[in-house]
Formats: C-alpha cells, structure tokens, sequence
C-alpha cells in the first residue's frame, strides 16, 4: 500500500446456494483488525447474459451460477462487513437468448438491482453495436471504467469514465479500466471509430493519478485475458509487471477460474494480486484487505454444491 501496510483475506465463492464453507486458515501475529479497517472486494467477469443457473443436468456445471442465488451471497457478505465494492471485469453481455431477447437491458437493470458499484467494457459489450450498449447503458445506475478506448467522435463519447474513486470508511478506492484491442476481434462497425490506446501507459497514468488523489487501494478492471501461449501479448500478467502503483488487478476474457489470487511483481519489484473467477457467473470473487498494521490472515475457500 501506499500508506498503510496489509494482508489479504481471499476467497473463491461459487455461485448456488450457500452451505458451510471448507475453510483454512492461519492466524499469523494475533487477532485480526475491526470491520473499519477492512474492504471487501466482490467481483464477476463474463458473465455473458446467465441470468439462470445451469441446468442440472449439465455436463460440467449442474445447477450452478443464476443471478439470484449471487444476489443472495452479495447480500450477507454486505450484512456482515462495513466496507464493500461489487465489480465487474466485462462480457455482460452475450451467451444466452436473455441477450437475443432483451439486447443488454435486462443485464443492466439486474446489475443494478444487485447493486454494482462499477464495470469495464469487454469485446462482447460491442456485439449490440455502440447504439445497443448505449441504449442498455441508460438502465445501468453505476459507471463504466474505460481508460484506453477513445469514444471521442462515436455515440459513446461522454458515456463512460477512465476511472472513480469510492470512499468506503476512512479509506479511499480508486478503480479504473482497460480493455483488450478491439481490431480483428469486434466488427468494425460494431466499434467504429473508437481508438484504442496502448493499455499500459493509460494504466499507469491512471494509478499515478490515483496515487496522487490518496487512494489506499488501487484496483484496475482489465478485459486483457490473464495469460497466453504468446508471451508478449498483453495480458493482465504483463500488466502487472509493466506498471506499478496497483494492488489489485481484477480481470477477464480468456475464462480463466483461479482458486486464489495469483502475485505478481511489478515494474517496483512490489507485489500485484491478479484474480479471475471463470465466467457464467459460476463464482463470485471475494478479496479483504486489511487496513492499519493488520495482524490476521486467512485464505478461505467456499464450496457450493
């Protein structure tokens, strides 16, 4: 942190109805720190219009995910801490005939009736073309993070933020968002004259801004993909290492289920979390981090069948 020391309390929630959890943990110096001094973290990533949960008969994912039993974890975790954020890391939209049917406005108006605090774009979130999404945008009641798109000349100019700070407690959160390129991935005339600008120098303009306006935790909603056989393709990894400023980078894309956060070193030699939870709205991520000389630690795991 920038101020303040911390340790990390992550867990993995999988999307159905709650039961006891699997749980592991290390006390590390003694008792751990007030709900003050704590913020919760929740988060999702391609969701891709799973309004339902999988049937029970499904290959690999029986009768997991739907919005309603993620409402029903959303809101205990929020009945017991004091410090919360819901995110987003993009593809809400597409997957499903929900999509087909309603075009992104029944996404939106769920997410906010469950409470998002903010969202990035992915490269699906294109597929209704920049009138669809700025037509379901208008349902949505929480800002969208793109820092390297330029929507200057296109419908969405104006419409979106390279980055908010939230003020939870005593503390303040600074988030912002980068997407993957859209050439070769999205129509053109999906995107039109959007610009994407390089993903790394946005990000570390954006964490120095942060840094400079007293942010305690930075988080980066990124919809680059977690990792490739490609080495030097941009990924949430490569990020990491070639910025700094940031704590936590939330991401999506490649669909990637990460049982814990994964640390990385940055351009700083310090450490980077970077998490990804799957895709359908399967899980639902959760990261604490503790605030003030924390003196607890625990990883949890919660498993939902």
């Amino acid at each position: 942190m920038n101020r303040r020391d911390f340790l990390r309390n992550t867990a993995l929630i999988s999307g159905g109805t709650m039961i006891a959890p699997s749980l592991f943990s290390r006390e590390v110096f003694g008792s751990k720190t007030s709900k003050k001094d704590k913020i919760t973290i929740l988060h999702t990533n391609d969701t891709h219009s799973n309004i339902e949960p999988f049937p029970e008969n499904h290959a690999r994912y029986p009768g997991q995910g739907g919005v309603s039993r993620r409402f029903e974890m959303i809101e205990q975790i929020r009945n017991e801490e004091e410090n919360v954020l819901l995110l987003d890391a993009g593809d809400i939209f597409q997957g499903t005939p929900y999509f087909n049917m309603f075009e992104g406005v029944l996404e939106m108006k769920l997410m906010t009736q469950l409470g998002y605090d903010a969202a990035t774009m992915g490269n699906h979130d294109f597929d209704g073309g920049m009138d669809g999404f700025k037509s379901a945008k208008e349902y949505a009641d929480f800002p969208f993070l793109c820092s390297n798109y330029d929507f200057a000349n296109t419908e969405l100019d104006g419409l979106t933020e390279p980055y908010t700070i939230f003020e939870k407690g005593r503390y303040k959160v600074g988030v912002f968002g980068v997407g993957v390129e859209l050439d070769g991935l999205v129509p053109d005339n999906k995107y039109g004259e959007t610009k994407y600008i390089d993903p790394v120098e946005t990000a570390t303009d954006c964490a120095s801004k942060l840094k400079e306006e007293g942010c305690d935790l930075i988080i980066c909603l990124s919809h680059l993909g977690y990792t490739y056989d490609d080495e030097t393709r941009m990924s949430d990894i490569n990020l990491a290492r070639k910025t700094k400023d940031i704590h936590l980078i939330i991401g999506g894309h490649t669909h990637t289920f990460l049982e814990k956060p994964v640390e990385e070193t940055n351009a700083d030699g310090k450490t980077v979390l970077i998490n990804q939870v799957g895709w359908a709205g399967i899980n639902l991520g959760r990261i604490d981090f503790h605030f003030e000389k924390s003196t607890f630690e625990k990883d949890e795991l919660i498993l939902v069948q």
